[in-house]
Protein backbone atom coordinates (compact mmCIF):
# COMPACT_ATOMS: atom_id res chain seq x y z
CA UNK A 1 0.00 0.00 0.00
CA UNK A 2 1.73 3.35 -1.12
CA UNK A 3 2.04 5.61 1.20
CA UNK A 4 0.32 9.07 1.66
CA UNK A 5 4.10 10.98 0.14
CA UNK A 6 3.25 8.98 -2.95
CA UNK A 7 -0.59 9.50 -3.93
CA UNK A 8 -1.13 11.32 -6.74
CA UNK A 9 -4.09 12.20 -8.70
CA UNK A 10 -5.98 10.02 -11.23
CA UNK A 11 -4.16 10.02 -14.40
CA UNK A 12 -5.57 13.11 -17.17
CA UNK A 13 -7.92 14.28 -13.92
CA UNK A 14 -6.25 17.58 -13.82
CA UNK A 15 -4.72 19.47 -16.72
CA UNK A 16 -2.21 21.60 -17.14
CA UNK A 17 -2.69 25.79 -16.90
CA UNK A 18 -3.08 27.24 -20.36
CA UNK A 19 0.95 29.19 -20.46
CA UNK A 20 0.25 32.47 -22.01
CA UNK A 21 1.71 34.76 -23.88
CA UNK A 22 5.44 32.71 -24.30
CA UNK A 23 6.12 33.41 -27.79
CA UNK A 24 4.28 32.45 -31.48
CA UNK A 25 5.48 28.94 -31.57
CA UNK A 26 3.44 28.13 -28.51
CA UNK A 27 -0.22 28.95 -30.30
CA UNK A 28 -0.91 31.52 -27.71
CA UNK A 29 1.94 34.18 -28.51
CA UNK A 30 1.40 37.79 -29.30
CA UNK A 31 -2.28 38.55 -28.43
CA UNK A 32 -2.29 35.52 -25.73
CA UNK A 33 -5.79 34.40 -26.73
CA UNK A 34 -7.54 37.40 -26.36
CA UNK A 35 -8.00 38.84 -30.32
CA UNK A 36 -6.30 42.15 -31.05
CA UNK A 37 -8.00 45.55 -30.17
CA UNK A 38 -10.93 45.58 -27.73
CA UNK A 39 -12.43 46.19 -24.85
CA UNK A 40 -11.94 42.23 -23.82
CA UNK A 41 -8.37 42.30 -25.32
CA UNK A 42 -7.09 45.04 -21.96
CA UNK A 43 -8.80 43.25 -19.21
CA UNK A 44 -10.30 46.42 -17.62
CA UNK A 45 -13.91 44.91 -17.65
CA UNK A 46 -15.86 45.04 -14.30
CA UNK A 47 -16.76 41.83 -13.07
CA UNK A 48 -20.61 41.01 -14.02
CA UNK A 49 -20.33 44.00 -17.01
CA UNK A 50 -22.94 43.44 -19.63
CA UNK A 51 -21.97 45.91 -22.48
CA UNK A 52 -23.81 48.82 -20.87
CA UNK A 53 -27.13 46.95 -20.50
CA UNK A 54 -28.23 47.12 -16.58
CA UNK A 55 -26.33 44.50 -15.10
CA UNK A 56 -28.36 42.16 -13.14
CA UNK A 57 -27.23 43.18 -9.01
CA UNK A 58 -29.31 45.75 -10.03
CA UNK A 59 -32.12 44.93 -11.55
CA UNK A 60 -32.95 41.74 -9.15
CA UNK A 61 -34.60 44.40 -6.41
CA UNK A 62 -37.56 44.94 -8.71
CA UNK A 63 -37.94 41.15 -8.87
CA UNK A 64 -38.69 40.26 -5.22
CA UNK A 65 -40.59 37.50 -4.24
CA UNK A 66 -41.31 33.77 -5.96
CA UNK A 67 -43.94 31.82 -6.74
CA UNK A 68 -44.53 28.34 -4.59
CA UNK A 69 -45.52 25.44 -7.63
CA UNK A 70 -46.74 23.41 -4.35
CA UNK A 71 -49.51 26.13 -2.91
CA UNK A 72 -53.01 25.09 -2.93
CA UNK A 73 -55.79 27.24 -3.34
CA UNK A 74 -58.61 27.09 -1.10
CA UNK A 75 -62.33 28.12 -1.31
CA UNK A 76 -62.79 29.55 1.86
CA UNK A 77 -66.81 28.51 3.63
CA UNK A 78 -67.26 29.81 7.00
CA UNK A 79 -69.50 27.80 9.15
CA UNK A 80 -72.45 30.54 9.38
CA UNK A 81 -72.91 30.08 6.22
CA UNK A 82 -74.23 26.21 6.50
CA UNK A 83 -77.24 27.78 8.07
CA UNK A 84 -79.09 28.09 5.06
CA UNK A 85 -79.14 24.13 5.16
CA UNK A 86 -81.68 21.83 6.41
CA UNK A 87 -80.81 20.08 10.05
CA UNK A 88 -79.39 16.59 9.94
CA UNK A 89 -78.39 17.46 5.77
CA UNK A 90 -75.23 16.15 4.16
CA UNK A 91 -73.12 18.98 2.56
CA UNK A 92 -70.33 17.96 -0.38
CA UNK A 93 -68.29 20.33 -2.46
CA UNK A 94 -71.39 19.48 -5.21
CA UNK A 95 -73.82 20.74 -2.52
CA UNK A 96 -71.83 23.51 -1.86
CA UNK A 97 -71.47 24.77 -5.76
CA UNK A 98 -75.25 24.36 -6.32
CA UNK A 99 -75.65 26.90 -3.44
CA UNK A 100 -72.87 29.04 -5.02
CA UNK A 101 -70.90 29.01 -1.74
CA UNK A 102 -68.14 27.91 -3.76
CA UNK A 103 -67.94 29.08 -7.24
CA UNK A 104 -65.65 26.53 -9.24
CA UNK A 105 -66.78 23.07 -9.47
CA UNK A 106 -62.79 21.63 -9.28
CA UNK A 107 -61.98 24.00 -6.44
CA UNK A 108 -60.65 22.54 -3.22
CA UNK A 109 -62.96 23.28 -0.23
CA UNK A 110 -61.74 24.40 3.41
CA UNK A 111 -64.20 25.36 6.35
CA UNK A 112 -63.51 27.92 8.24
CA UNK A 113 -64.66 29.09 11.64
CA UNK A 114 -66.21 32.54 11.46
CA UNK A 115 -70.10 33.26 12.60
CA UNK A 116 -72.03 30.15 14.41
CA UNK A 117 -73.88 27.36 13.57
CA UNK A 118 -77.52 26.29 14.90
CA UNK A 119 -78.04 23.61 12.45
CA UNK A 120 -76.65 19.43 12.73
CA UNK A 121 -75.10 19.00 9.38
CA UNK A 122 -72.60 16.58 8.46
CA UNK A 123 -70.16 18.22 6.15
CA UNK A 124 -67.18 16.57 3.39
CA UNK A 125 -64.61 18.78 2.19
CA UNK A 126 -61.15 18.69 1.87
CA UNK A 127 -59.65 20.68 4.73
CA UNK A 128 -60.78 22.24 7.65
CA UNK A 129 -59.99 24.41 10.69
CA UNK A 130 -59.70 23.43 13.79
CA UNK A 131 -62.12 25.52 15.21
CA UNK A 132 -64.74 25.50 12.31
CA UNK A 133 -64.62 21.49 13.37
CA UNK A 134 -65.04 22.39 17.14
CA UNK A 135 -68.11 24.54 16.23
CA UNK A 136 -70.09 21.96 13.57
CA UNK A 137 -69.53 18.73 16.77
CA UNK A 138 -70.75 20.79 19.20
CA UNK A 139 -73.67 21.26 17.10
CA UNK A 140 -73.94 17.97 16.54
CA UNK A 141 -72.82 17.68 13.44
CA UNK A 142 -69.41 16.12 12.03
CA UNK A 143 -66.80 17.09 9.58
CA UNK A 144 -65.03 14.72 6.96
CA UNK A 145 -61.98 14.98 5.33
CA UNK A 146 -61.79 14.38 1.52
CA UNK A 147 -58.57 12.44 0.57
CA UNK A 148 -57.68 11.49 3.80
CA UNK A 149 -59.03 8.06 3.35
CA UNK A 150 -57.79 7.57 1.03
CA UNK A 151 -54.18 8.05 1.46
CA UNK A 152 -54.54 5.99 4.52
CA UNK A 153 -55.68 3.07 1.99
CA UNK A 154 -52.86 3.52 0.05
CA UNK A 155 -50.52 3.36 2.83
CA UNK A 156 -51.41 0.15 4.23
CA UNK A 157 -51.29 -1.39 0.83
CA UNK A 158 -47.89 -1.09 0.52
CA UNK A 159 -46.89 -3.53 3.55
Amino acid sequence: MPGLHQLKPAEASRRKRKRVGRGDGSGNGSYSGRGSKGQLQTGKVPFLFEGGQNRLVKRLPFMRGFNNLFRVEHSPVNVASLNQFDDGAQIGPEELVATRLVRQPEATVKLLGDGEIEKSVHISVHACSASARAKVEAAGGSVTILGAAESTEDAGSEE
